[in-house]
C-alpha cells in the first residue's frame, strides 16, 4: 500500500469520527479510530494540509486548521532534510531534526497529501 493511500484512508477515518462526535481528545481519538501511530499522526498531517482539522487544547475538531505553523513548518524541515540526505527512516529524521516521532509522522502526512514523499523499504524519500 502506498503512503498516499494509507494516510488518505486513515485521514478519512479520523475525519468521519470527528464529523460525528464534533471534538475528541487526542488519546481517545487515536484509540477510537483504531489506528497505529504512523497512520494516526500521518492522518493528522494530511487533514491539516487539507485545512480540515484543528486542535483546541487537548481536543481535535473539524474546522479551519490552526496547525499550519506546527505541522506545515515541520513538513518544510522534513522536505529539506530528505532533499539533502536522500532517504531516511522516521527515527533518523526525528534525531536529525530534534523532533518527536509523532511530529515527524504528521509532517510526513502533510507531505504525503502533497504527493511529495514515498516510503520504500522502511525509508522515506522525496518523489
Amino acid at each position: 500500500m502506498t503512503v498516499t493511500k494509507m494516510f488518505g484512508e486513515s485521514a478519512w477515518k479520523v475525519w468521519r469520527f470527528l464529523e460525528e462526535k464534533k471534538k475528541c481528545p487526542e488519546r481517545k481519538l487515536k484509540k477510537k479510530v483504531k489506528l497505529k501511530d504512523d497512520e494516526f499522526y500521518g492522518a493528522i498531517g494530511w487533514l491539516a494540509r487539507e485545512n480540515k482539522i484543528r486542535k483546541v487544547g487537548e481536543f481535535f475538531e473539524i474546522g479551519e486548521t490552526n496547525l499550519v505553523w506546527d505541522i506545515g513548518s515541520r513538513a518544510g524541515k522534513v522536505w529539506r532534510t530528505l532533499n539533502i540526505w536522500g532517504e531516511l527512516t522516521e527515527d533518523e529524521l526525528a534525531e536529525l531534526l530534534d523532533m518527536d516521532k509523532k511530529e515527524v509522522l504528521s509532517a510526513l502526512g502533510w507531505l504525503a497529501r502533497e504527493d511529495k514523499v514515498e516510503l520504500v523499504n522502511g525509508k522515506w524519500m522525496l518523489k
